[in-house]
């Protein structure tokens, strides 16, 4: 049933969406097509007939609208969670009063691997 309405809801709407294209803003839409007032309808009663349309659709919404809310499904278990675990609380305060880590010895730097001093390179004389 609430599918139905939805349904009907869509193609009301999507009608509304034609009717109000059809019409011109400033009152002229549809008839102002018409050349003559001996026409199928005439002049008149086509602004009427599509004034009373855009009501009567625009009516039409609001009541499948409010027809939808009641026959919506209802959740079928409100207690189910899609969550697995549940939390848990914090029943006994934890103990904070921790001693700090002791600090790690710091090691001594590495001796160099040779004792020798480096050789400084030899000067080349200046050629001239």
């Amino acid at each position: 049933m609430y599918i139905v309405l939805i349904i009907l809801t869509l193609i009301c709407a999507v009608l509304l969406i034609c009717v109000v294209l059809v019409q011109k803003s400033k009152g002229g839409g549809l008839s102002s097509s018409f050349a003559g007032s001996n026409q199928i309808m005439g002049v008149r009663r086509t602004n009427s007939f599509i004034e009373k349309l855009t009501w009567g659709l625009a009516g039409a919404i609001c009541v499948l609208s409010i027809l939808a809310t009641f026959a919506m499904p209802k959740a079928i278990n409100l207690n189910s969670s899609r969550v697995t675990a549940t939390p848990t609380e914090q029943v006994v305060p934890g103990d904070f009063n921790t001693a700090a880590p002791e600090a790690a010895p710091v090691a001594a730097p590495a001796a160099p691997a040779s004792e020798t001093p480096a050789e400084a390179p030899a000067e080349t004389p200046a050629a001239e």
